[in-house]
């Protein structure tokens, strides 16, 4: 009998990703989602789908107590970087809280190894290239939250031995990212304004820089850590090398998508203007899976899959709890909703 294995966050983007690579391995999963920013046909066939929240402590004991977990990767997250500075509440519920709920139970069932997506975001304004060995000085509370998740895992393991494997992954994209989400993935954002023939809206001048990471260069790289017990109780910056402006982006995607580039500019909001990372170490534990695939390649296979599926009308986010100075298209977007 194969090994049970956990993945939250099972119908989101990467979760869901992931979930496909383990089922090659013939590994038992069980999938969980709230469905606030998945759906539902995301989740691959073979997976055992349960509906729930890692914020819902006697749910997530429920689980635990059915199942008999080697393995947990903890995907699930609302992973709005530039949001969750006014919506601190929710975020840590969600994002530290939620992560605190799976520990505790994956501690108490005596699970093997658990899988944790931080992000880039824990580095803050750091030197370039980002390195895994860089002190994190994180800018917003989703980046907080997330090396927080980092700080108690390390912990977890020194108190409790439960190992762990840690990646940072950074502005992903691919088929089956939720392209109505108004406040995250830009290259979702940009395609999905353009197939309503909108602009694609770009904050402040564009010339802020990222390196775009598609999707199949991170997740069969999460799926296999299981099985590299060299990687055990490691951090690994996962993605792409190449920092591309916004403003580059924008024409790749328009051409993708058989547009002509328009750009809106809107007013710039507090970012990190630069954030870019260095790969060196996850190349050397998991090189044989990374297929550096091009900015130009992967957003093609996304828009390919986006031109399928056909544009999403994404909600606005209720709940803001701090309006003030909240982006004005934002802000616009919570007066509509």
């Amino acid at each position: 009998m194969s090994s049970q294995i956990l993945v939250t966050g099972a119908a989101g983007f990467i979760g869901s990703h992931v979930c496909r690579h383990l089922l090659k391995v013939k590994y038992q999963v069980v999938g969980m989602d709230d469905l606030s920013g998945g759906f539902r046909d995301y989740v691959p066939d073979g997976v055992k789908f349960v509906e729930g929240s890692v914020t819902d402590t006697a749910t997530v004991k429920k689980l635990f107590a059915e199942h008999k977990f080697e393995h947990v990767f903890h995907l699930a997250a609302y992973a709005a970087e530039g949001l969750s500075h006014f919506i601190k509440h929710f975020n840590y519920t969600n994002n530290l809280l939620g992560s605190v709920n799976l520990i505790n139970a994956s501690v108490n069932q005596g699970v093997k190894c658990f899988v944790f997506t931080s992000s880039i975001a824990v580095y803050g304004k750091n030197q370039l290239p980002m390195t895994e060995d860089a002190v994190p000085q994180p800018e917003d509370p989703y980046g907080i939250a997330k090396y927080a998740v980092e700080l108690d895992l390390k912990e977890t393991h020194e108190m409790f031995g439960m190992d762990y494997v840690i990646f940072r992954p950074h502005n992903v994209y691919g088929e089956f990212q939720n392209i109505g989400d108004r406040y995250r993935n830009v290259i979702g954002i940009f395609m999905n304004q353009i197939m309503q023939g909108q602009p694609m809206t770009v904050f402040g001048d564009g010339k802020q820089t990222r390196a775009f990471s598609y999707i199949d260069d991170v997740a069969p790289v999460i799926a296999a850590s299981i099985e590299r017990r060299a990687s055990y109780n490691q951090i690994f910056n996962v993605g792409a090398d190449k920092p591309y402006t916004v403003n580059e982006l924008a024409s790749v995607v328009s051409k993708a998508m058989g547009a002509t580039a328009q750009v809106k500019h809107l007013e710039a909001r507090n970012e990190v203007v630069h954030a870019y990372s260095a790969h060196d170490k996850v190349r050397k534990h998991f090189g044989d899976l990374i297929k550096n695939v091009s900015l130009e390649d992967g957003v093609a296979r996304m828009a390919a899959w986006a031109k399928k599926a056909g544009a999403r009308q994404g909600k606005p986010f209720e709940g803001i709890e701090i309006p003030k100075n909240l982006p004005p298209s934002w802000a616009a977007l919570s007066k509509k909703g």
